[in-house]
């Protein structure tokens, strides 16, 4: 059922398929372009808690209940989920998920964990490790950004590079595949490899991951002998502008012309214009959020027939960072198809 192409490149014969798939956002991001994508729109950033960090795990565990609702599932019949978040511990997901009764495969892979969590959670279903399977993320701008860079009190200066932390959620549920029934099937994987260039600045994450990106796609375009144009959109993670035209220049430099239909989430999410995000929108939940709000709806109906989500992430540490160590990236790919039957998804 799966397919080894290459060095952790596969794609499976009977491709595990997408049964449902929720998404929601906080206030900032719902006031940008992608608004009308997201299920819900959450004006309180506390989520009706007391503290941040319990905001985002109440928003990571609403994503995924309304995911199940929408499929009629109950949590029980989950077998396994793949699920990260960007604090320490994934403390966003464990207290999140704690009280749903699913097996839980705790993952991280920064702002790439949407991608890996897809990745994973498909090849359990591929192998036949239960009917049913999921993955969620989540990230949240406060959170974030009391981990990762100063207190929101400190008042620091933002730099052009810089990128604001998505407080949102995506989830999926992944069914072992069913030809009759059909739907959005994840049909080809690529595993990221860790990409340093040596990149040290914490407000540049594009520069950091775009080489993560350009690695990854590169490398399932030539396992699979394809080209940028059999694909309706290559979509990254959140590198932003300024890393967005980076990974199509080391895209270019290695013969594959991506320009036409690469579509970067961080770019995505906000209006650069009315909106103060500088370089663009990032956090585990920009990418799952969009692909889930925007890009799966799309391959649902058969606007789109076939698309590359490569999320992005800097695998970087506060502590590491003033250690002086740079900045590694990894970018994991998971193909996604549409075979224009109904899916049954509502």
């Amino acid at each position: 059922m799966v397919r080894n192409l290459a060095r952790a490149v596969f794609q499976y014969t009977e491709p595990p398929r997408i049964i449902s798939y929720a998404c929601i956002a906080g206030k900032k991001e719902g006031e940008g372009p992608m608004a009308s994508c997201f299920d819900r729109i959450e004006p309180d950033a506390h989520f009706g808690q007391e503290t941040w960090e319990q905001a985002e795990s109440t928003m990571q565990r609403q994503t995924l209940q309304l995911a199940l609702d929408k499929c009629s599932l109950d949590s029980k019949e989950i077998s396994c989920i793949c699920a990260g978040d960007l604090m320490n511990q994934c403390i966003g997901t464990t207290y999140g998920l704690r009280p749903m009764d699913i097996p839980v495969l705790g993952i991280y892979g920064a702002c790439s964990t949407m991608a890996e969590g897809i990745l994973t959670a498909s090849l359990l279903a591929a192998c036949g490790a239960g009917e049913y399977t999921a993955a969620v993320t989540s990230s949240h701008f406060s959170t974030a950004e009391r981990q990762f860079r100063f207190p929101l009190s400190y008042g620091g200066t933002r730099p052009p590079t810089a990128q604001w932390t998505c407080t949102a959620s995506g989830a999926v549920i992944l069914q072992k595949s069913d030809k009759e029934k059909g739907g959005i099937g994840v049909t080809g994987v690529c595993i990221g490899k860790i990409v340093d260039l040596g990149v040290t600045d914490a407000s540049h994450m594009g520069a950091a991951m775009a080489p993560a990106a350009a690695d990854t796609i590169v490398r399932y375009l030539e396992a699979t002998g394809t080209k940028p144009s059999a694909y309706d959109a290559i979509v990254t993670g959140d590198l932003g502008i300024i890393g967005s035209e980076l990974v199509r220049d080391l895209v270019m430099k290695q013969g594959y012309d991506m320009n036409a239909v690469h579509r970067d989430c961080g770019v995505m999410m906000f209006d650069g214009e009315t909106q103060d995000t500088h370089a663009g929108g990032s956090g585990c939940g920009c990418s799952a959020s969009i692909v889930c709000g925007h890009f799966l709806p799309l391959l649902q109906r058969g606007a789109m027939k076939k698309i590359l989500y490569a999320a992005t992430g800097a695998l970087m540490s506060p502590t590491a960072s003033q250690q002086g160590e740079s900045i590694p990236g990894i970018s994991h790919l998971v193909e996604l198809t549409a075979d224009c039957q109904d899916s049954g998804i509502e």
